[in-house]
């Protein structure tokens, strides 16, 4: 057995769970996963920063000048500059990964009529997801500023985004999950990093 087929075809799973999602079509279930495929898509990445950074204005103004101010300044600080470097390394390591792998997209693997493919699909360069790493890096992000009803619609984004890009014949479940694994992975450790630094920064003073 190779590492291959163990970690990446899953036995085989990988190929029947791609079939089992992709099958799944009709009006209504097209539209939302092109919705969370366009969602999920690294060219939302200014609007999204846009929008936490008005978010951050907007929460800090609620409290008058005190310690709960600074506290819920800091928090949003956090969450804007984890996302901006989370982003930044996150889109070049999953470049690199896509290149070192070059694993083909579905479309280059099956004939065409044994896959619904809806909107350009590229046929290399499938693993990890980009979407689905995205998708991670934006709600890692914010996590920490999220109360827990947030939290739930940050994990079905991740999903819904993820299988999106299954159902529209994008990737396969591995790379999906790759994906969601690089992204937070990359989130989690540079606000550590940074959690660090800022506690450093505040001894030295």
């Amino acid at each position: 057995m190779t590492l291959k087929y163990a970690l990446y075809d899953w036995g085989g799973a990988n190929i029947w769970l791609f079939h089992a999602i992709n099958n799944i079509h009709g009006e209504w279930v097209d539209r939302i996963m092109l919705t969370g495929s366009s969602l999920g898509a690294h060219q939302r990445f200014p609007i999204y920063l846009a929008l936490a950074s008005l978010i951050a204005v907007i929460g800090a103004s609620r409290y008058s000048l005190s310690r709960q101010a600074l506290e819920q300044a800091r928090g949003w600080l956090l969450v804007i500059a984890v996302f901006a470097l989370a982003y930044t390394v996150e889109i070049g390591l999953i470049g690199w990964l896509k290149a070192l792998a070059d694993y083909p997209r579905p479309i280059a693997v099956f004939p065409p009529e044994a896959i619904q493919v809806i909107g350009h699909a590229a046929r290399d360069h499938s693993l990890p997801s980009g979407h689905a790493a995205f998708a991670a890096t934006l709600i890692a992000s914010l996590w920490p500023q999220l109360n827990r009803p947030l939290r739930t619609f940050g994990v079905l984004f991740i999903v819904w985004v993820g299988l999106s890009r299954i159902n529209l014949g994008q990737h396969f479940p591995a790379d999906v999950l790759a994906g969601i694994f690089v992204g937070l992975g990359v989130t989690i450790t540079l606000r550590y990093g940074l959690k660090i630094l800022i506690g450093n920064a505040a001894e030295t003073r």
